[in-house]
């Protein structure tokens, strides 16, 4: 069993007599993580929370030292949430910088993917979609669960609540969204689930009535909805004017404030999928509780509200980073991606056990279910039994 570092300090903390392997006359020299996120464009709201959570990690293990004797700095691109873009913001920065984080967009990441594969750059990507490590790319690592872990943890609950058949609503110009439909249909028959809607629309559709005319007219007992962005707050919007019965099920793109607060109110009781990390307050003590918490606290304070779904995962991936970095001792490419294949750790997003056949690292069972219960985040009693197994399992 690899060990597990049980506290900030552990995570953090890379004291001067790690840098053996970084003597020289360019040790004192910072060690530059480059960060590509939406910063303007469409998903400027996931994009925005990553760059906080990035630059938490970082204040962090700074003020603890830094790594290997050396102080972590942070250079960041706007990919303007277009892959065009994210392409140019990554042949900006790519001579500089010794791994790489981001970006949210799926279609962003996947411009970026062969470009960072190409360079032997060790790359912690911020997006879900599939494509990133089915097949294995080496220098590749995805830190969100993937696209098809939402799908079946949203079949596995489904079933539980003995739902048969659903409708489901997805966005065809969204990578992240495709991969999760995919996911869904092909899975639906394992968990006995037939899918009596399937309905496309695209990112810039503003008028989401006919999917919810076809859903009436359906024996759909739930609309599962892919999203990301102005989509699933438009949706959602809709979905309540339109006085539909139906119970409406989201994905964890909605599991932020950014969704929450402009849907106020009409957003009680619906059903929202995060990250384990969301809803870290309902889990019962232990080390996968007390690593939330070294980052939900202090993002409390710095910025006035926790941390939601998209900061979940770029502190998680700073952590990953951090650690492997660590555990090689030093700066070199190929020994980071080294370590980042035998990595195994407990971050906000739950445990990651990477390998050398395993570049997701995660399992559906780190993703929570949740009900919105005046304006928060709640577990459904399902979810909280769940994920209480598998923090218990962990340790």
């Amino acid at each position: 069993m690899r060990r597990l570092l049980p506290s900030l300090a552990c995570l953090l903390l890379a004291v001067t007599a790690c840098g053996g392997g970084e003597q020289g006359s360019g040790s004192a020299d910072p060690i530059k993580v480059g960060l590509i996120v939406s910063l303007t464009g469409n998903y400027t709201p996931l994009g925005s929370e990553d760059k906080k959570a990035v630059e938490l990690a970082v204040e962090q293990v700074n003020a603890q030292g830094g790594l290997l004797g050396r102080k972590v700095e942070l250079v960041t691109r706007d990919d303007k949430t277009a892959p065009d873009q994210g392409i140019v913001a990554y042949n900006q920065i790519k001579g500089d910088i010794d791994a790489l984080i981001g970006p949210v967009f799926s279609n962003s990441a996947l411009a970026v993917e062969p470009l960072a594969q190409r360079d032997k750059m060790p790359y912690l990507s911020l997006a879900p979609a599939q494509e990133q490590v089915e097949p294995i790319k080496s220098y590749i690592f995805v830190t969100p669960a993937l696209s098809s872990m939402y799908a079946e943890r949203f079949l596995q609950y489904i079933q539980a609540e003995g739902i048969k058949t659903i409708a489901v609503g997805w966005d065809s110009k969204s990578a992240y969204s495709v991969s999760g439909h995919e996911s869904m249909v092909a899975l639906a028959p394992k968990y006995g689930v037939t899918i009596a809607v399937d309905e496309p629309y695209e990112t810039t559709t503003s008028d989401f009535s006919p999917l919810f005319t076809h859903v009436r007219d359906s024996k759909a007992e739930a609309l599962v909805f892919w999203g990301s962005g102005a989509p699933g707050v438009t949706a959602a919007k809709q979905y309540v004017a339109s006085g539909l019965k139906t119970p409406l099920f989201l994905t964890a793109s909605q599991a932020s404030k950014l969704w929450l607060e402009p849907m106020g109110a009409a957003a009680e009781g619906m059903t929202v999928q995060s990250a384990i990390g969301v809803v870290g307050d309902h889990l019962p003590d232990g080390k996968q509780k007390q690593v939330i918490e070294q980052m939900a606290k202090p993002y409390q304070d710095k910025h006035g509200y926790p941390p939601p779904q998209f900061a979940q995962d770029g502190y998680s991936a700073s952590l990953l980073l951090f650690e492997a970095i660590r555990k090689a001792n030093s700066t070199d490419k190929t020994k980071i991606q080294q370590a980042l294949e035998k990595m195994d750790l407990i971050t906000p997003n739950g445990r990651f056990r990477y390998s050398a056949t395993d570049h997701s690292g995660l399992s559906p069972e780190y993703i929570s279910v949740n009900t919105v219960k005046n304006g928060q985040f709640v577990p459904t009693e399902w979810a909280k039994e769940q994920l209480a197994k598998t923090v218990n399992a962990a340790g």
